[in-house]
């Protein structure tokens, strides 16, 4: 798997159905990032079956399609939505557009499934709350950074057997290559992706959330920056914020789009969070200048210290479970409330954010 482009980053896991052939039909539309290539792999891997592709620009469809011929064209949106077989839609269309889909979709009687940021405005979050309080459908939201991350869900399991004790804070630090010559127009356009906080920052409030077992949080302070791209003058190539939990646990994280070329992965993803009894450290993508292997995690208690490879271990759960979630209506992969507060936090931390002029 390719590490270098983290828009076409697409983890694969091993192949763990939880549903027959056949039995959960899914569609994708709108391809305009490359997360839907993982997320596509882990609703395939945990027994999805994909029918449908719809895309405005037809060489995103072929390249979609030459990875999963499985699939069909559809020739329209509109024949993907009146299929009544479909039972989930999987997008990473513009950021600007993912709410208003998502809306369209749970209209018609489909869970919607759509990449970070699951929308950009408050407006359109308000829309999309109202929608599936109204239908009952889903709005799940691709947080890859922690559900497509083997030491991420190893490490939820650590801290859940008890092995640091009370999580007091999460340390998240995401920072990407920013690749300009390989972006869409899209990605410099304020208001296609939201700004920083609101895309990558949504990944890191979602691993707080959950490391810490909070239920809400408030975003104390939050600064973003163009700092080295004043050609692209809507872009913010740094952001950070800190938040405190409904109980007590702390955040800080910073995002950028400042990964050097000779770091050999899109970003040098970590995460250090520290309890009562102990601490964890994730090195995601890799342990850097030491090992290129994903899903490095250091574990120090009060027994013992040491570096556990998690890779090809724990695998990817999240997505059985949302399809299961799906079937049964159930609330197991993320409650629908944790979904929704995250991108209305990451909202927050955007719209009060301290800009940096320098």
């Amino acid at each position: 798997m390719q590490k270098a482009d983290g828009m076409n980053y697409a983890p694969k896991g091993k192949a763990a159905p939880v549903v027959g052939p056949g039995d959960f039909p899914i569609a994708a539309v709108g391809l305009d990032h490359g997360h839907v290539y993982g997320m596509s792999n882990g609703l395939i891997e945990s027994g999805a079956e994909i029918r449908w592709a719809y895309d405005p620009d037809p060489d995103k469809v072929k390249r979609f399609l030459d990875t999963y011929p499985q699939a069909k064209a559809a020739r329209s949106k509109q024949e993907v939505l009146d299929d009544p077989a479909i039972k989930l839609v999987v997008s990473s269309c513009v950021p600007y557009d993912r709410g208003p889909l998502g809306v369209e979709v749970m209209s018609h009687g489909k869970d919607y499934f759509v990449d970070k940021a699951p929308l950009i405005t408050l407006e359109q979050l308000a829309a999309a709350r109202a929608k599936a309080a109204e239908t009952g459908q889903k709005y799940f939201v691709y947080y890859g950074e922690r559900l497509h991350s083997e030491c991420s869900i190893y490490a939820g399991n650590l801290i859940a057997e008890g092995a640091i004790g009370r999580v007091l804070q999460v340390i998240g630090l995401g920072p990407h290559r920013l690749a300009a010559a390989t972006r869409p127009a899209w990605f410099f356009e304020r208001k296609s992706y939201g700004g920083i906080l609101i895309d990558i920052g949504s990944h890191q409030i979602e691993q707080f959330m959950h490391f810490a077992d909070a239920q809400d949080a408030q975003v104390v302070s939050s600064r973003v920056a163009n700092y080295a791209n004043k050609q692209y003058p809507e872009l913010e190539d740094f952001g950070d914020a800190t938040l405190t939990a409904d109980n007590g646990a702390t955040n800080y994280f910073r995002v950028d789009w400042f990964t050097p070329d000779g770091l050999g992965a899109w970003g040098d993803g970590r995460a250090t969070i520290m309890g009562t009894d102990g601490y964890i450290e994730l090195r995601k993508y890799l342990d850097i200048a030491r090992d290129s292997e994903s899903d490095q995690l250091y574990l120090v208690n009060g027994k013992e210290e040491k570096r556990i490879s998690t890779h090809n271990t724990v695998g990817f759960p999240f997505f059985g479970q949302l399809i299961l979630d799906c079937v049964n209506r159930t609330e197991n992969a993320m409650t629908q409330e944790r979904a929704f507060r995250v991108a209305e936090l990451s909202l927050i931390a955007q719209q009060q954010a301290i800009r940096i002029e320098a």
